[in-house]
């Protein structure tokens, strides 16, 4: 069962990518460029999925169950992104500001013919400035010398005659569109010149990007510690189905708090809610069923941190509305550093409240600990970034989902756990509808169900139509026929 529902998820994320592949040009390099982001993104499963069953195997067999040291540290190694200031050309100019000085002297010649528009209060990020307006010179044609006769020449001089307005008016364009609207009047080797000031347009600077990651390292830590927490009471399969439901509590959280229009709620995302919580609740009553009595405890665990990851989702998006102006290495560099100068009174809360005693572990954990931390954190949120990069978000999302089989066939392999019939019945419509909200996501404004309805609705009442047609015709003919 396990097999053959891992060979049907890998059958289809493999017929996507194909159909990609082959609507986007089919050259060598594209097909080589997706391969290896293929390759990228299947290793980050199997990393993901190997650094769960070490963790679960830390907790468990090494008798260290200490969820909140094994997030706080994972969580602090983020912090060696932030050796991209050192080694990250682009990073350092921010800092040093150079990058800002090549920003004023680029366009200091387009400021200098807007200057009485910069001073306006009226003008903000959305709207163009109030109104120039600015003497207009005309150059004078010279006179051409034609054979005409004078009334010829009168009567052609009067119907070409156009009159213009002495006066033009100038507005300035909001600060978002103006460095875009330059660079798109440039042409190609000067464009190539300023390379370092284009891949920044639009960017977020340090201090924005150090502000976002200060108020969602909370939310981050929360969503890691709940899987932490479940992995220490449940095993690894059942905690990646119910995590996977972090896309159905991002569709429903979007839908209350849009950043858009697209985040609407259609009949389809509520169709693909509904299959999920029905395979929830499948897997959640087969966790019962655990001879320690927690599983019901780490499917809990599970769903709070799925929401809260969905949390995380659904308001870095109400802060950012392009993906492409949060510098993400940079992110979770912050991410890591404040996790590591805010989060440590957590060891003396929880010390003294009896929660998580503080102890330190072995040598031998410290190293599972530090290698789960490095290749199965920092290395695979790269290496999973690399590969969203060389394929797509989309691809990247979906890839996502071969962690269930894939954990189910560890858990099976490894830990010699027997599932029930429930787990599996629940496994299936989870994964589908974790299937279909990527694709929602992806797709904003599709809704395929919406769709089929007023297909089929259509196809009835045109049915309707041809059927009465048809008996009227028939009428007509019976009546003629009695009247003759």
């Amino acid at each position: 069962m396990q097999f053959s529902q891992f060979c049907i998820s890998v059958q289809m994320v493999w017929v996507f990518i194909m159909n990609r592949m082959g609507s986007q040009g089919s050259t060598v390099a594209q097909r080589r460029r997706m391969a290896l982001g293929v390759i990228i993104l299947l290793l980050v499963d199997v990393i993901w999925v190997a650094s769960s069953e070490l963790t679960s195997y830390i907790f468990k067999r090494q008798e260290y169950n200490k969820p909140f040291f094994s997030t706080f540290t994972k969580t602090s190694m983020f912090v060696l992104y932030l050796l991209g200031f050192l080694l990250w050309r682009p990073w350092r100019q921010q800092c040093t500001g150079t990058l800002g000085g090549r920003h004023a002297a680029f366009f200091a010649d387009a400021e200098a013919y807007f200057t009485p528009c910069i001073n306006d209060n009226s003008l903000n990020d959305n709207t163009l400035s109030e109104p120039l307006y600015v003497p207009v010179k005309f150059q004078d044609l010279p006179t051409e010398q034609t054979n005409c006769t004078n009334a010829d020449c009168d009567s052609t001089s009067k119907k070409q005659r156009v009159r213009f307005s002495n006066i033009m008016e100038v507005r300035q364009l909001p600060s978002t569109q103006a460095l875009e609207a330059k660079l798109s009047r440039m042409s190609y080797p000067a464009a190539k010149d300023h390379e370092s000031v284009l891949r920044t347009v639009g960017k977020l600077t340090v201090t924005d990007v150090a502000k976002i990651s200060f108020f969602f390292c909370f939310v981050w830590f929360l969503a890691n510690l709940s899987y932490q927490e479940a992995l220490s009471d449940t095993q690894v399969a059942i905690v990646n189905i119910l995590s996977s439901t972090s896309g159905l509590f991002t569709l429903i959280l979007a839908s209350i708090f849009p950043s858009n229009s697209s985040d609407r709620f259609t009949l389809s995302k509520l169709l693909a809610v509904a299959l999920s919580m029905g395979g929830v609740a499948l897997v959640s009553f087969s966790s019962m069923d655990s001879p320690d009595g927690k599983g019901a405890i780490g499917s809990l665990w599970s769903l709070a941190g799925a929401a809260l990851y969905a949390v995380y989702i659904v308001m870095i998006k109400r802060k950012v509305d392009r993906e492409d102006k949060l510098d993400i290495p940079m992110f979770f560099g912050f991410v890591g550093l404040f996790n590591l100068l805010l989060l440590w009174p957590g060891f003396l809360v929880l010390h003294y409240t009896g929660f998580e005693a503080f102890e330190l572990p072995s040598k031998l954990v410290w190293t599972y600990i530090l290698i789960n931390g490095l290749i199965g954190t920092v290395l695979s949120e790269f290496l999973w970034l690399w590969g969203c990069f060389l394929t797509s978000s989309l691809i990247g999302t979906l890839a996502l989902s071969l962690t269930i089989p894939l954990s189910i066939i560890a858990d099976m392999c490894m830990q010699k756990v027997r599932f029930s019939w429930l787990f599996f019945a629940g496994a299936v419509p989870v994964f589908l509808s974790f299937f279909i909200a990527a694709l929602l996501c992806h797709y904003n404004n599709w809704d395929p169900a919406m769709v089929g309805i007023r297909r089929v609705f259509a196809f009835f009442c045109r049915s309707k139509h041809r059927l009465q047609r048809y008996w009227e015709n028939h009428l007509l003919v019976f009546v003629h026929a009695c009247m003759r």
